[in-house]
């Protein structure tokens, strides 16, 4: 894959690092002196960019035709909005992400203006407040289906309304698949006649709607 990164700050940067480590083809735009001196000493030179990324022609030339990324990661809204812009109804890129600085200006960083993916820090940071506020020892391991999903680990509580009772008894939320039971360093590949015990740790995929279901089903019952 190759991708383009408008923003050489911390978060381009990193960002740029796990592609290249993945193998993947990046090249990072940035036009302040100090960051690209920075990014000399953590990227190779050949993905360092040195100009303006609102630059259509500076995007041309640097081959955005043949991105199958964009990502527009700045601290100004406004030029993240210009490059995806640029990068969707321009350069016809097929997957444009575009960072959210300011929570405000959520609203215009849509599909409607380029945007497929958009990165709002304040929302993603309240949303995860949340959902470890409402689903007590319940770990997130992965989000599937932008967010809509996500395969969790949890631990049967000895005081719990599963423990001890057979998955096919219990009222598991309807979108929600039990992948795994891990017991005492096992792996079971649970069935409707899988016995829950005290201590296992269960991983399953859920819809977000049954999280709260599914915690009260594996929490503390009192």
């Amino acid at each position: 894959m190759f991708a383009i990164v408008v923003g050489g700050g911390k978060i381009g940067m990193r960002v740029a690092s796990l592609l290249l480590n993945e193998g993947h083809e990046v090249k990072v735009v940035e036009m302040r002196p100090d960051v690209l001196e920075r990014l000399r000493d953590e990227i190779p030179l050949e993905s360092i960019v040195a100009g303006d990324g609102t630059d259509p022609h500076l995007l041309e030339v640097n081959d955005i035709r043949q991105a199958q990324v964009v990502a527009a990661l700045t601290g100004e809204d406004e030029a993240n909005l210009v490059v995806a812009m640029l990068a969707r109804f321009e350069f016809r890129v097929p997957r444009v992400i575009a960072r959210i600085n300011n929570p405000k200006n959520a609203w215009v960083f849509t599909p409607a203006m380029g945007v497929d993916a958009a990165l709002n820090q304040a929302d993603i940071l309240g949303k995860l407040i949340l959902e470890e506020m409402s689903s007590g020892e319940m770990m997130t391991l992965l989000k599937l289906k932008r967010g809509e999903y996500s395969i969790i680990e949890e631990k049967v509580h000895p005081a719990s309304m599963a423990a001890g009772r057979a998955v096919r008894d219990l009222d598991f939320p309807a979108e929600s698949t039990l992948i795994a039971v891990l017991r005492e360093g096992e792996l079971i590949v649970p069935h409707g006649n899988t016995v829950l015990q005290p201590g296992d740790e269960v991983l399953a995929i859920v819809h977000h709607s049954g999280l709260s279901k599914l915690a009260a089903l594996l929490e503390h019952h009192s």
